[in-house]
């Protein structure tokens, strides 16, 4: 049988998925069942504490509160912005007939077809839409965290508890963390434009820069109850 160009991309793109997937599958499992030993776990027990601990000196923290999260909220916003300017100058490429739809040359190991490019920057622009979307309601919870933390949670009329602040803001970083895994996958996709042997490359330093970045060192399980098991905490993240 003969071989031809579209083979690689069919066989090394799906693996870049797939190494990708099978990370971030086990990086959830591992935040489910030892969260503490994950970075995700780690911050997410911490900002537990530091809701509590806001809400318990209010007073005196209101405006420690608001700053911080009106912090975060900028950083979101700045990746939302940049994830949307992105998908601008995509789609413009997409529905311009201009050269650099065009291979670089021929030289490109996988195929040049028109349907694959297009396949390759309607990838990328899904990608950096749905990361949009993820920080676009990040900042939404965030916006409603930094309102309700400053009501008064001890008065019995008011439905804002502190459990119920405390999901909004996991909900918020939680979707935050989605979006900027999008936006980190969206590299081999661009890289895809110049072949399909640069996706698998780079989806495979990806996962081990993550793997460094997402675990604690020396800290390989979670926390235990006194018979000596996983608590089994659930940190509403993923």
């Amino acid at each position: 049988m003969e071989w031809r160009k579209y083979y690689l991309d069919m066989i090394l793109v799906p693996l870049g998925f797939m190494l990708s997937l099978g990370y971030h599958a086990w990086l959830w499992h591992k935040v489910k069942t030892q969260p503490l030993s994950t970075i995700i776990g780690t911050n997410s027990t911490a900002r537990r504490f530091w809701v509590a601990a806001i809400i318990k000196d209010n007073e005196k923290k209101n405006i420690i509160a608001i700053q911080t999260i009106r912090n975060t909220i900028m950083g979101g916003t700045l990746m939302a912005t940049t994830s949307i300017m992105i998908c601008c100058g995509l789609a413009a490429v997409i529905s311009s007939t201009y050269s650099i739809k065009k291979p670089i040359n021929d030289s490109i190991y996988g195929a040049h077809g028109e349907l694959t490019l297009s396949l390759k920057y309607i990838t990328l622009l899904t990608i950096f839409l749905f990361s949009f979307l993820c920080y676009s309601l990040s900042i939404r919870f965030l916006n409603q965290v930094n309102i309700l933390i400053n009501t008064p949670v001890n008065d019995p009329a008011n439905p804002a508890t502190p459990d119920y602040i405390m999901d909004l803001l996991e909900k918020g970083f939680t979707v935050n963390t989605i979006g900027n895994r999008l936006f980190y996958a969206g590299l081999p996709i661009l890289l895809w434009i110049s072949g399909p042997l640069l996706v698998f490359l780079c989806s495979a330093v990806l996962v081990l820069v993550l793997y460094n970045l997402d675990f604690v060192p020396g800290r390989h399980m979670g926390p235990k109850n006194v018979d000596g098991h996983d608590t089994g905490i659930c940190l509403n993240c993923v």
